[in-house]
């Protein structure tokens, strides 16, 4: 009976190594996913950040075209209005 017990013993050890790698088989394929899910939201970020950088470049070119068409619009009104106010006395005086 004592072989028994120790026959018994010997094969719950073995059972429970067993089982013990396949929990450590089983926390590797989770870690190995989990690194790949990391590379993946790093890959994102990065991609996120590279847009961002083009969104910003893009605000600050769009910023010197609206700022250089108000100087063009503000040189441009007083000359149009001017050339009118000309065209309209030049009209008018010459039928008086």
């Amino acid at each position: 009976m004592n072989d028994e017990r120790w026959t018994a013993a010997l094969a719950l050890l073995i059972e429970i190594r067993d089982q013990q790698r396949s929990q450590l088989a089983h926390a590797e394929q989770a870690l190995q996913l989990q690194r790949e899910q990391l590379a993946l939201v790093q890959r994102q970020a990065e991609r996120a950040e590279r847009l961002q950088e083009r969104a910003e470049t893009l605000q600050a070119r769009s910023a010197q075209v609206v700022g250089l068409s108000r100087r063009l619009l503000a040189l441009l009104v007083p000359v149009i209005v001017a050339l009118i106010a000309y065209l309209s006395w030049l009209l008018f005086s010459h039928r008086l």
